[in-house]
């Protein structure tokens, strides 16, 4: 019962994912991040089937291993965070979110005509400093790509979608985004049969990532 939300305001984008880590009807811990920091303003929230993160590091590049559970959302995770980073190292400035955008949806569709594909679902948001703006995209475990103002990913979209289509305001200030996030989660708290009980929030602006309370 993974959910995941993104919003995006005048000038920040707010990332939100329930920290539960669970497979079938077991619950394994509730502490779990499942929001990644790629770069200084770039975050990617993360839900799908969970795993071991076994990523393998070559002189040149880093890959990923082949493992026995598709849609490892860890593996995929760190995969596309040291990629990044390493694109960082070479070039001497990080990738914006665009870019960064269109290379994570690239990865998801080869990987969708390999014979273990990944089924993992995104939120990425950034703010990209030179467009001086913020952005966000929502990307499927198909390889399909849309930047969006909002977006939500698991259960918890069947409830947030339409209250963030009548509340979502693109210039809104950051307490309002939040106030919104927060319309969302009690929604889904109240509606959804088995709904997460607590949420990590992190915000990325011009002033880089941090995490925030609710």
């Amino acid at each position: 019962m993974e959910t995941s939300f993104a919003i995006t305001g005048k000038d920040y984008v707010i990332v939100a994912a329930d920290t539960t880590a669970a497979r079938s009807i077991v619950k394994m811990k509730t502490d779990e991040d499942k929001i990644k920091t790629l770069s200084p303003h770039l975050l990617m929230a993360y839900s799908g089937e969970p795993g071991t993160p076994i990523v393998r590091t070559h002189a040149h590049t880093t890959t990923r291993t082949d493992t026995a559970r598709p849609g490892d959302t860890v593996q995929f995770a760190e995969y596309v965070e040291r990629n990044i980073r390493l694109y960082q190292i070479r070039n001497l400035y990080p990738l914006r979110p665009a870019a960064a955008a269109s290379w994570i949806r690239r990865s998801l569709a080869e990987s969708l005509r390999s014979r273990k594909p990944y089924t993992v679902n995104l939120l990425l948001g950034g703010y990209d400093a030179a467009a001086a703006r913020p952005q966000l995209y929502w990307v499927d475990y198909l390889g399909t790509m849309a930047e969006v103002p909002f977006a939500a990913h698991g259960y918890g979209s069947y409830f947030a979608l339409s209250l963030l289509d009548r509340y979502h305001d693109p210039q809104a200030t950051l307490e309002e985004g939040m106030a919104t996030l927060k319309r969302c989660i009690e929604e889904v708290e109240k509606r959804l049969v088995v709904a997460p009980g607590k949420y990590k929030v992190k915000v990325v602006d011009k002033d880089g990532v941090r995490e925030a309370e609710l």
